[in-house]
């Protein structure tokens, strides 16, 4: 296994559990406790987690890993929900995704389908994921809007008063949001204020919503709300969502897509 699947691997564990001993960790990757210590101690360097002694913790309840560190989380789920999300968009239409892994992986669906391959445009995307406005712009049928905005290391996305100004000036068909937490009651959220009150803004220029999330972010709660449930026309997750869960987004008026 390499130093960065490791260190994913490490950072994927140790958000599930909030904790994590050295030997457990060594025992889980199959690697020995001396790795797992360098790792531990290279990480904390990088203010990616707390060393303690014999282990590592979380930063605490806002802790939030980097993009570059979550692409493998559930990472078969979130390629059949952004298919299944990429086919709800019409050809011509103008399309506003939020950053996050989800919402690349729709970028991904959307560039090769194949009816997506020519137009004037044939999609417009509006962003303020810089990956994801990287990853597009290369296809010459999209018309890509990136706002403007200040970068934020962890997702990537753009924020503040320049993001606004752009979006303030545009509508959009469908904005699709990539979400770390989606409750009923408390509605969709982020870690963070800035982030969230973009992706609100981009809510406020849609004509319809969809959420992209997969089953273990339903009926959980994050620090910053991005909008309500009931703003969102169409929840598409997984088949593990529970039952109960899928009942009440149904009950408060939600398409809900298990795929």
């Amino acid at each position: 296994m390499s130093r960065d699947a490791r260190w994913k691997a490490l950072l994927e564990l140790l958000v599930e559990r909030g904790r994590l001993d050295v030997e457990e960790a060594a025992g889980e990757l199959e690697v020995s406790a001396a790795t797992i210590r360098r790792d531990f101690d290279q990480l904390a360097e990088q203010q990616m987690l707390v060393r303690t002694r014999g282990g590592a913790v979380v930063h605490g309840v806002s802790y939030e890993l980097p993009l570059r560190y979550k692409t493998a989380r559930h990472a078969s789920e979130k390629q059949r929900i952004a298919k299944e999300v990429a086919g709800l968009i019409a050809p011509g239409e103008a399309v506003g995704l939020t950053g996050g892994t989800t919402t690349t992986e729709v970028a991904r669906a959307l560039a090769v389908r194949g009816d997506l391959t020519s137009g004037t445009p044939a999609l417009t995307v509006v962003t303020n994921a810089l990956n994801i406005a990287n990853e597009l712009a290369v296809r010459p049928q999209f018309k890509i809007v990136v706002t403007g905005g200040v970068a934020r290391p962890q997702s990537y996305e753009l924020i503040g008063p320049l993001a606004d100004g752009v979006l303030s000036q545009i509508t959009v068909d469908v904005a699709v949001l990539g979400v770390v937490a989606f409750d009923v009651t408390h509605g969709a959220a982020a870690h963070d204020e800035a982030e969230a009150a973009i992706n609100r803004l981009l809510c406020e220029r849609a004509e319809r919503v969809v959420v992209a999330a997969d089953s273990s972010k339903l009926g959980q709660r994050a620090f910053a709300r991005i909008c309500a449930a009931d703003t969102v026309d169409t929840l598409v997750t997984d088949t593990a969502a529970a039952p109960e869960t899928v009942r009440r987004f149904e009950e408060a008026g939600l398409r809900v897509i298990a795929v």
